[in-house]
Formats: structure tokens, sequence, C-alpha cells
């Protein structure tokens, strides 16, 4: 799996463009609520194919299958 990362560039004319990358689903919108309220009114906003993934809600679990139960 890759890092998930968000790459903030300031432009010349002072806007902000955030791109959020390897954070399947709408985890990305989470990620960045409260950077995005302090910066200011949201002019546009773009999803890439991350977000439109299902995120991996598989965890690794260990199962005892052990029936040998004594009462």
């Amino acid at each position: 799996m890759e890092k998930e990362t968000i790459k903030y560039t300031i432009k010349q004319d002072g806007k902000v463009t955030q791109e959020v990358f390897n954070v399947p689903g709408d985890a990305c919108l989470n990620l960045t609520e409260d950077l995005e309220i302090k910066l200011g009114d949201l002019e546009q906003r773009v999803f890439t194919a991350d977000y439109y993934q299902q995120p991996n809600l598989n965890k690794d679990i260990t199962i005892n299958t052990n029936t040998d139960v004594s009462f």
C-alpha cells in the first residue's frame, strides 16, 4: 500500500490547491476538512479516481477454532 499524502501548492496569486493521494473513498474529505475551513471559501473540488474506490475494510483477524469444551 502506498503512503497517504496531501500536497499543497500556493500559487503566486495566493490561491492554494490541495491534492490528496492514496486515500480511498470519501475519507479524504474528513482528512482535509479543518484546513479547508481555515483557508477560506472553496472555489472548486475535483475528485480523483481514489475517491471512487471503496476503502479496504478487511482486517486481519484470528479465530480460535478449538471446539474442545469441557463442562
